[in-house]
């Protein structure tokens, strides 16, 4: 086999260049994702077919209880014990792969959240398939990069190429997929690169038509226009958009963290599963992705919300169908954010969705019933799907132009645009960055726009420590310290105790004046002439803290200390080599 491969990458060398190259591999990697999305999407709906099949509309049902935990426990095993992978925000894994892994993904994220996925959501959870498909993309995206012995950047727009393609494939959306490439995934890209990533999205979207049709999750054709009187009231969903999206935000990172203080993963998974479907037996419109809901809204038909609920005998008042939304609107962030903490495999990309569609129908039933006017809901409800997408995501452009397609149209264009945009603002005052992006960026993961950051950010303290500086122990006398100082090429040297903490340094400096002193050399001890050094570096430390560190104590050499134990030192000129060595090579690449 890997003769057969050498062969091909031989002769692909002597006859395509690397430009073309790329572009017929982001053609093969649409054309597979494709059938990945299609695959994972219908496997899906068949599994929660199959488990709703007979449920009684007029009554609630049980079994909105134990689903989720099922599906929650299953994910967990197979995780744990199969694939041997945690799970978690995957999108974000993504990023960090990019940032820090130079673009390479486990292999095992090709099929590993396709399978925890589908047992998750098919069993109820409250997350979303976008975010594991566009994994799914993204990893077999950079591992044809690597068997194809492409670089980093390459490899980076076969990334792009694969998450593409996923978005295309799910929403039959091709424009949208692209965008979603640049906007979320791919932070820097050039002309060139944009084009595999047309390529892959457009072959993607042709996978999913010829096997699905257009109806690959819900289509909608526009019944009523956009009217010029409406715009303040889509200015208000605008912002409304925009709060929702910080709590959003807010609770889920809060929920995660309250369940991660649960120490073990079997306790998350019980405790999690139950608190879940608690929560989807009381609201069963949270159950699943809710792109039920959204059809059902969308359609006119609100009322089939209630169905297998406690509130099904409430089914024709609308006062209490209102509340029952609001309480859906409070309670889904904390859905999606269990079903994610506990073990489950999700994303937030279809609660996002979901949220703003529920927002907007809630918003303009409101709008209609109460205050006398004749808003379209239908078109609020597509505009607010958007509005929240923008705010969580920070993907504005790909909310207006996804659901524009979804419409089969642009009429809804202009107040897709405001809305997206004043959510986007609003989210982006309390909020600085996406829910994906977050962590990594407080941890200084992921630097977006700042080219000297983005290379620091690839060096490994760990790779740079030097560890040739001679130690001497606090109790050793001057006369054993100038023994060293013969014999060291360095003119730093640590004290370090018995216990392998550091006490202090001694410079060269220091003792220059007095190493020669033959009563001293006998009689004085290093850590009476040792000095504290300015700070301490932790070998886990980022790089931009690091450098922080250099430029407040204006040192040249800085120790590398963990959990109390001296490791090595740091030098700001073996920095500043390495980082010029990766400057060098990005740019060659």
């Amino acid at each position: 086999m890997n003769n057969l491969l050498v062969k091909i990458l031989v002769w692909r060398l002597k006859h395509i260049r690397d430009k073309t190259f790329v572009l017929i591999l982001s053609g093969i990697i649409g054309i597979v994702v494709g059938f990945a999305a299609v695959t994972l999407k219908e496997s899906v709906h068949f599994l929660q077919n199959f488990l709703r099949k007979g449920f009684e509309i007029e009554y609630a049902n049980y079994l909105f209880v134990g689903y989720p935990f099922i599906g929650i426990l299953l994910t967990y095993l197979v995780a744990k014990y199969i694939f041997k992978e945690q799970l978690g925000h995957g999108i974000t894994s993504i990023l960090y792969s990019i940032s820090k892994k130079s673009s390479l993904v486990n292999r095992i994220k090709m099929i590993s959240r396709m399978f925890t996925s589908a047992l998750t959501v098919g069993f109820g959870g409250s997350v979303g398939l976008e975010a594991p498909i566009v994994v799914t993309g993204s990893a077999i995206g950079s591992n044809v990069g690597s068997w194809m012995h492409l670089n980093y950047k390459k490899r980076t727009i076969l990334i792009g190429c694969g998450a593409a393609g996923a978005i295309s494939a799910i929403f039959n959306s091709p424009v949208a997929g692209a965008i979603f490439a640049l906007e979320v995934i791919l932070s820097e890209v050039t002309l060139a690169g944009f084009i595999p990533v047309l390529i892959a999205s457009v072959s993607a979207s042709l996978v999913s038509l010829s096997l699905l049709g257009d109806d690959v999750l819900f289509s909608f054709k526009l019944k009523d226009s956009f009217l010029t009187t409406d715009t303040l009231f889509y200015i208000v969903l605008g912002v409304i958009c925009g709060l929702i999206s910080v709590y959003f935000t807010r609770v889920t990172f809060w929920v995660e963290r309250k369940i991660n203080k649960l120490k073990t993963g079997w306790k998350k998974v019980f405790v999690g599963g139950l608190a879940l479907g608690i929560i989807i037996f009381v609201f069963p419109p949270i159950y699943g992705e809710g792109y039920d809901t959204i059809k059902h809204l969308l359609a006119g038909q609100e009322s089939n919300l209630l169905n297998s609920s406690l509130f099904f005998s409430q089914i024709e008042d609308i006062t209490l169908l209102l509340i029952f939304l609001i309480g859906v609107i409070l309670i889904k962030p904390v859905a999606s954010a269990i079903t994610i903490g506990s073990g489950g495999s999700g994303g937030i990309f279809a609660p996002s969705l979901f949220l703003g569609g529920v927002i907007g129908f809630v918003f303009a039933t409101i709008i209609n019933v109460f205050f006398g006017y004749n808003i379209s809901v239908s078109n609020f409800t597509l505009v607010g799907m958007s509005g929240i997408m923008s705010g969580v995501l920070h993907a504005p452009l790909t909310a207006m132009f996804l659901i524009a397609e979804i419409t089969s149209g642009y009429e809804l264009f202009v107040p897709l645009m405001l809305v997206a945009a004043i959510a986007y603002t609003t989210s982006t005052f309390f909020e600085k960055h996406s829910l994906y992006t977050k962590h990594l960026i407080e941890r200084g993961d992921l630097i977006k726009y700042d080219k000297d950051r983005q290379v620091l950010s690839l060096i490994d303290i760990k790779k740079i420590i030097e560890k040739d500086l001679l130690k001497i122990n606090p109790e050793a006398t001057l006369g054993e310290l100038t023994e060293l100082v013969k014999v060291s090429k360095r003119n730093i040297f640590p004290v370090v105790n018995e216990e392998g903490e550091l006490e202090g340094i001694v410079t060269l400096d220091d003792v220059r004046d007095i190493m020669f002193d033959t009563e001293k050399r006998s009689t004085l001890l290093v850590k009476s002439i040792m000095r504290t050094p300015p700070a301490e570096v932790a070998p886990h430390e980022n790089m931009q803290s690091v450098m922080s560190k250099f430029e407040v104590t204006s040192a040249w050499n800085l120790p590398v200390i963990e959990k109390g134990k001296y490791i090595g030192f740091l030098s700001k000129s073996r920095i500043f080599n390495t980082y010029r060595t990766k400057l060098k090579r990005q740019n060659q690449e």
